[in-house]
């Protein structure tokens, strides 16, 4: 009799432990791909039990996909805009948080490529550069604000390549598929191509800012685990890891 209760108690401890696990579903943007997959490691850790799943794309096609009933829980945009787009929509359960502030940079497996201005990319032997689609990724929005800033949109027409997200561009590059493009700071930062040809960082002031933020969606409107992650967003090993992928926190611009 006691060995059988004892197998009833561990049987309604597991379903009770079931029913309290949960999971949701983040859509991030490309360039959180390695930063966010170490935030996300550290948050199971602190939540056996709990599934956190990431998927990342182009923030703009993950907006129309929310905007479109897309079952995801929280939303990391490259460009804080569609989040709050969400909010005005009435898509989003409570207010979006800003949580970094991109770079981009001129990147190449060829150091002198990797080396050069932007003023200079006409005159370069570049078969194919590389950017984002600036028609729905905001960084390929902020690629082509720099490459007019210093006169040379026009000039580099006929040899661009546009990845689908910032992701995308940047294999286009460590693959050879084009000689040069202008990723994300965060990802050259990577594990995966860190000390890979060479980069240059450019200017803040050639684009406007790449103010990125998230916001929790009209799904996951009381939802225990999509808030406990949102809120560890804000907390200091999650902002550590942020800074080492090369972001720029909020209240840290001036540092």
């Amino acid at each position: 009799m006691k060995h059988l209760q004892a197998l009833l108690f561990v049987f309604a401890t597991l379903l009770s432990s079931a029913a309290l696990a949960e999971k949701i579903t983040i859509a991030a943007a490309a360039d959180l791909k390695f930063a966010m997959d170490e935030i996300a490691v550290a948050f199971r850790k602190a939540n056996p039990g709990d599934q956190v799943e990431v998927i990342y794309g182009s923030s703009g096609n993950f907006f129309t996909q929310i905007s479109n009933g897309a079952p995801f829980d929280l939303y990391f945009s490259a460009d804080i805009a569609y989040p709050r787009e969400l909010e005005q929509k009435g898509l989003a359960a409570g207010k979006t948080r800003p949580y970094a502030f991109g770079r981009i940079v001129l990147w190449s497996l060829k150091p002198e490529l990797g080396r050069m201005t932007l003023k200079d990319l006409p005159a370069a032997s570049i078969r194919k550069f590389a950017i984002a689609n600036p028609q729905h990724a905001p960084y390929g929005l902020r690629a082509r604000e720099a490459l007019q800033h210093q006169g040379v949109w026009e000039a580099m027409q006929a040899r661009l390549v546009l990845g689908e997200n910032i992701a995308h561009t940047a294999q286009f590059v460590d693959s050879g598929a084009a000689d040069a493009g202008i990723v994300a700071l965060a990802l050259v930062l990577s594990p995966t191509m860190q000390g890979k040809g060479a980069w240059t960082l450019i200017p803040a002031e050639w684009h406007a800012p790449l103010e990125q933020g998230y916001v929790i969606t009209r799904r996951a409107a009381g939802n225990r685990l999509a808030a406990d992650f949102a809120s560890y967003m804000a907390t200091e090993p999650a902002r550590a890891v942020m800074r080492r992928y090369g972001f720029t926190l909020p209240g840290e611009e001036g540092k």
